[in-house]
Formats: structure tokens, C-alpha cells, sequence
């Protein structure tokens, strides 16, 4: 009996460690249905969001996509929301893919710019860090993803990201200012820490400890809305 009680706790743990390693399962890396989509929120009527408005794309990893939670509690949704009440006319696209590091991302720049995106909030290297890739070659292909978006003149974000102490103090480090570098080359707004007053916090975190709950999405958007708005239009 205690031997199956082990073996359960080790088959938990490696569990764990896979996703931590690995982000999630390939087979779930769709990109999210955009805020248009989604179902409206209680008692509200349906609020279709016209293709011909400015675009702003959310291009990410699960942490985009929403990954453990229902389409309207994503990020980009809940972003879309707060655009929609503060009078800004843009249309949220959430390009998010479950699993998804810089170099999966180069290979969608092409898809991005499809949907001729005003903005672009780049979310990705989490998963880079969590496998231990290179910095050089995470920072590389970052690099590569912000010339392609600022060459078809694209306003880039750049979302920022930190990794647990227990990586390494040299690679945690290194990780963290890859993101202040390129903000400082590239002139790009830089959002610190994408998950700011979140990551931490066992009820703003699903089970897995790793993706934020609906109203944690929620307090991501708060945070970031200040540093977007210098680069919004409002509507006339």
C-alpha cells in the first residue's frame, strides 16, 4: 500500500516537471479564439468587434492564449474589454500558442503581420528559460521576431519575464536583462515583468501554479494598460 502511495507521489511529480520543462502538450497549441469570438459577459448583448479597426496583436505562449481558462478570461480579452470602455477603437488578436518558444515564434511572424497589427505585445521566451536554452539563441531569435515587426512598421511591447532562483543565479540574470537589452536596442516599451503581483500569489494562479486564473489575466491588463495608452488612439 505505501509503495503505491510512492509511486503515485513520484508519477505526480514527474508530471510536474514535464510541464515545467516543456510547456504544454503540442497537440493543444492553437491559437485561442479572439476576444470577438468569445461569449459575451452576463446580461451584456453581443458586441461584434470590426475587422476594419486598428489592430493590436497578443503574440505569446500559453500565457496568450489563455491556456486553463475560459476564452473571455484570457488576457487579450479582458484587454479588449478595458480598451472598448476606456473609448479606444482597436481590435484585440490573440495569437497565443500553448507550448510555444522563440523559434516557433520567427516561423509565425508572417501569420502576425496577416493580420496587419498596429501593435504587437511579443510574449514569448518563458518557455526557452524553462528548458535552459541558450540565452544567446533565445535572445537571437527575439531579435529576429522585433526586425521583422518594426521592418513592416510595427509598434512593438515587449513583455518581459523572470525565471524561478533555483536555474542558476548567472542564467536567472542573464534571462531577465535579455529583455531590458533589446528594449534599449530596439527603442521598444518594455512591460517588466508580464506577470507583476501575479506570479506569486496562489489564488491569482491556477493548480499547475504556473498560468494565472481569469482574475489574475484581469490584473495583468491593469498593470500594462498604463504603459500601452501613450501609444493609443483614442476614438473620435
Amino acid at each position: 500500500m505505501r509503495r503505491s502511495w510512492i509511486l503515485t507521489k513520484l508519477f505526480s511529480c514527474l508530471c510536474l516537471s514535464l510541464i515545467l520543462l516543456c510547456g504544454y502538450d503540442r497537440t493543444n497549441a492553437t491559437a485561442a479564439p479572439s476576444p470577438s469570438s468569445a461569449p459575451p459577459r452576463e446580461g451584456a448583448g453581443p458586441r461584434p468587434i470590426s475587422a476594419e479597426r486598428p489592430s493590436i496583436v497578443a503574440f505569446g505562449n500559453s500565457l496568450t492564449a489563455g491556456l486553463g481558462v475560459r476564452p473571455d478570461q484570457s488576457y487579450p480579452a479582458h484587454l479588449q474589454r478595458m480598451l472598448d470602455a476606456a473609448g479606444y477603437g482597436y481590435r484585440v488578436v490573440n495569437a497565443g500558442v500553448s507550448g510555444e518558444t522563440t523559434a516557433g515564434g520567427t516561423r509565425r511572424v508572417s501569420w502576425v503581420l496577416k493580420n496587419k497589427p498596429t501593435i504587437v505585445i511579443l510574449e514569448l521566451g518563458g518557455n526557452d528559460g524553462l528548458r535552459g536554452l541558450s540565452l544567446q539563441e533565445t535572445k537571437a531569435n527575439l531579435e529576429r521576431i522585433i526586425q521583422q515587426l518594426q521592418q513592416a512598421s510595427v509598434t512593438v511591447v515587449l513583455a518581459g519575464m523572470k525565471l524561478p532562483p533555483n536555474y542558476g543565479q548567472d542564467y536567472t540574470a542573464g534571462f531577465e536583462t535579455l529583455y531590458q537589452a533589446l528594449a534599449k536596442q530596439y527603442r521598444l516599451t518594455l512591460i517588466p515583468f508580464f506577470l507583476d503581483g501575479v506570479a506569486v500569489s496562489s489564488s491569482l494562479n491556477q493548480a499547475d501554479g504556473i498560468h494565472p486564473t481569469g482574475e489574475g489575466y484581469r490584473i495583468i491588463v491593469e498593470k500594462i494598460l498604463p504603459m500601452l495608452e501613450p501609444l493609443l488612439k483614442r476614438n473620435r
